[in-house]
């Protein structure tokens, strides 16, 4: 779901306009970015589902520090307080919920496989209601994230623009980079070309 996370960091930047969109983009995939060397020092793993040859929705993926509810939360106040010197409390509260609504987010596309604990201490069960294993609409609700992020985006910066006095142009290619790049994102990877 990486373009439906960068959808929805258009959508907070439409509200929460002194938080930089990069720092938003940035947030809302902080959990993978901490996965990928878990993921190259095997501690965390993709499993592919029998049957299938990989691609978008097609795999277990045990990420059980980065993707547990707690490391989740850790991980986003992490994320928080770093950029919290920079640009005060109220950004660095809402990088910190964006970087945890990456979490929220895979909750509704994972199967069964995001632990509550970091490495699934206590083996509770897991969470996840497996969006995935419908891909087409998996890829509609992550195709619609990404086209209201950019219209809403595109809706602000016009407004800001206008408040301001100045062109518009830059709402307008900044909302259609947001979007083209976003459904650009999604096509590879339901075309299992990303992953």
């Amino acid at each position: 779901m990486i373009a439906g996370h960068f959808g929805f960091a258009a959508l907070v930047k439409a509200r929460e306009r002194p938080a930089p969109l990069w720092a938003l983009m940035l947030a809302t995939v902080w959990l993978d970015i901490v996965f990928v060397p878990l993921f190259v020092a095997g501690i965390e793993t993709i499993e592919v589902l029998p049957g299938t040859h990989g691609g978008y929705g097609t795999g277990i993926i045990h990420a059980d520090y980065t993707h547990s509810l707690v490391g989740a939360v850790l991980l986003s106040l992490l994320f928080g307080l770093f950029f919290g010197a920079r640009w005060g409390r109220r950004t660095a509260v809402v990088l910190a919920l964006v970087s945890f609504s990456h979490w929220a987010l895979d909750l509704i596309v994972h199967r069964a496989d995001m632990p509550l604990l970091p490495g699934n201490a206590g083996h509770f069960p897991k969470f996840g209601f497996g969006l995935w294993r419908f891909p087409a609409a998996s890829a509609v609700v992550e195709f619609l994230l990404v086209a209201a992020g950019a219209w809403v985006y595109w809706r602000a910066a016009r407004e800001v623009s206008l408040a301001a006095g100045s062109g518009q142009r830059r709402a307008a290619v900044v909302g259609w980079m947001i979007l083209i790049g976003g459904t650009l994102v999604l096509a590879l990877d339901v075309t299992g070309l990303l992953g």
